[in-house]
């Protein structure tokens, strides 16, 4: 007789939901979470429902209000509920999901939540009193917290006194497969690329390492405003728009750089998995726990805030092809050894759910023998 499976509900956020998001590339779910589908394991998503302007603002109203999006969770409460066991991508969608969980009467075992934190940590202290408080409260309900990096692991004991385990992102080979390197040739002037939208991404430190410095030729794709002290022509800053414009921007430049704020999230940690897919030698900020993925040895790490760092390890690199392509194939060893795709993504998230259940069961035994 086949066992049923366990039927896992992933909680994403509006706007990626997979039977629309990206929808003619077939790419199932942004994060790879489609992969644990198998004969033990059943997969659904939260869907998007449609609204108008107003609802629209509502419900984005509420969620800044709230810091997570309860009209969209309460939308897909069916599904939620039906589910063995609950994932969630980031705390705006655990929170609601607890939320639900908690207030929802439901005969027999309710679902297990796994919910993982990834800026939440990095702004605990700046929270009100009073929603720390209902967070507390909304974490209990939690049956396994995870994060992105030992440094957030760290941040979980220390602000809720709880563990944490600590889940390696990846990205998608489909979209980034790996381009082997035999040689890495760089151009003259060097080629430095920066990419990303994040709110911890140090453009400052940036500019002031290349503009108007004739060895680097850089571009800096973003959505963000960016300030420039001086109209450099060695710099172009545009933003990129898709898949294909990402990767032509990666075909183009020689040095992949991360430069970041202080956080504790592995911010950037997508920008540098692209990089090393690509081929390039990558340079991040010492920060928020990107170590967890690659090592010094695979990825230049800078300090923070130091542009004059940046400058020179960046022309070091580019004077350096021999080191340089060595550097590359031992970060393209790593991210392959670690498994850092979203294939390997959601395994992990599979072995932590048999685990939940594992758990889930021991307690329910224990329990009836306590009462007994």
């Amino acid at each position: 007789m086949a066992s049923v499976p366990t039927k896992v509900h992933v909680h994403l956020y509006y706007g990626v939901d997979p039977s629309r998001y990206r929808k003619d590339d077939n790419v199932g779910c942004l994060y790879g979470y489609h992969y644990a589908e198998s004969e033990s394991v059943a997969v659904s998503y939260s869907q998007d429902h449609p609204e108008g302007r107003a609802m629209r603002s509502i419900r984005r109203g509420l969620k800044a209000l709230f810091g997570c999006d309860l009209i969209h969770t309460f939308r897909n409460r069916a599904a939620l509920l039906e589910s063995d066991v609950v994932w969630t991508h980031t705390e705006r969608e655990y929170l609601s999901a607890a939320l639900l969980l908690m207030l929802m009467l439901k005969r027999g075992p309710k679902p297990l939540l796994l919910a993982q934190s990834v800026w939440l940590l990095d702004v605990w202290k700046s929270l009100s009193g009073f929603k720390r408080a209902i967070y507390k409260k909304l974490l209990n309900r939690a049956d396994l917290l995870t994060t992105l990096t030992t440094d957030n692991a760290a941040l979980v004991k220390q602000f809720w006194n709880r563990e944490a385990t600590v889940v390696l992102y990846g990205i998608s080979t489909d979209d980034f497969p790996m381009q082997p390197v035999s040689q890495w040739r760089p151009h003259e002037p060097l080629r430095v690329a920066a990419i990303g939208n994040d709110r911890d991404r140090d453009w400052q430190t940036f500019m002031e390492a290349f503009e108007n410095d004739a060895r680097f030729s850089a571009r800096l794709a973003t959505q963000r405003k960016v300030s420039r002290p001086s109209a450099a022509d060695n710099v172009v800053v545009a933003p990129v728009s898709g898949i294909e414009e990402q990767r032509k921007l990666y075909e183009w430049a020689d040095v992949i750089v991360v430069p970041l704020h202080p956080n504790h999230h592995a911010s950037g940690i997508t920008v540098v998995l692209e990089g090393v897919m690509a081929g390039k030698v990558v340079v991040a900020t010492d920060i928020g726990g990107l170590t967890d993925y690659f090592s010094h040895d695979a990825v230049s790490y800078v300090p923070v805030h130091d542009p004059r760092s940046l400058r020179e390890t960046v022309a070091a690199l580019g004077a350096d092809p021999e080191g340089t392509t060595e550097r590359i194939r031992r970060a393209q060893q790593e991210l392959t050894s670690k498994e850092l795709t979203t294939r390997g993504y959601a395994r992990q998230h599979v072995t932590l759910t048999h685990q939940m259940l594992r758990d889930a069961a021991m307690r329910e035994s224990v329990t009836p023998m306590a009462r007994a």
